[in-house]
């Protein structure tokens, strides 16, 4: 009687149900939505455009200040236009439009494991840090990455003036002369 009830729950629990899905199975639409709950997307997105916005405004504000011909309302403008792009993003449309991406290249199996993850403590910790990790690393970033832009302009403008050039305009002529 023990080995009969033993192998009753094994095969209970070993051999899917017609209803389950294995694991490889493609990932449905309503495992996506789910998935995209689990992260809080919406609200996610919501904290990375409010992020952004603060970079784009800071950024304006650094043109604004080298530009000093500008009108004094110009960087108010600019703001303004900034706000109304973002707050009028339409953030469902977008997610809507990404659930065919996540359905190729995932599988049920898959996306059951990053809900998982993403509905224990850790992944909610995750979720809730990742958008101020991600702004504080490219605080610490921008210094490095402007001065890699500055060097790329500088070796740029030499490749451009080819090889033998100078920067003297008066080179060539004295090249002529000699």
């Amino acid at each position: 009687m023990r080995a009969f009830l033993f192998a009753a729950l094994c095969l209970a629990l070993c051999v899917p149900c017609p209803a389950q899905t294995a694991d490889n199975d493609p990932a449905t639409k309503d495992d996506v939505i789910l998935f995209f709950r689990t992260m809080h997307s919406h609200d996610m997105v919501k904290k990375m455009i409010e992020v952004e916005s603060q970079a784009m405004q800071q950024m304006m504000h650094q043109q604004t200040a080298k530009q000093k011909d500008g009108s004094p309302d110009a960087e108010a403008r600019a703001k303004k236009a900034i706000d109304d792009f973002l707050r009028n993003m339409p953030i469902d449309e977008m997610t809507e439009a990404m659930i065919p991406a996540y359905q190729k290249h995932f599988t049920h199996g898959e996306i059951q494991a990053m809900n998982a993850f993403y509905a224990s403590p850790v992944g909610q910790k995750v979720l809730e840090e990742l958008p101020l990790v991600t702004q504080e690393g490219m605080q610490a970033m921008m210094p490095l990455l402007s001065k890699y832009l500055d060097q790329s302009k500088q070796r740029m403008q030499k490749d451009l003036e080819g090889p033998g050039k100078s920067s003297n305009p008066n080179a060539h002529h004295e090249r002529l002369s000699a």
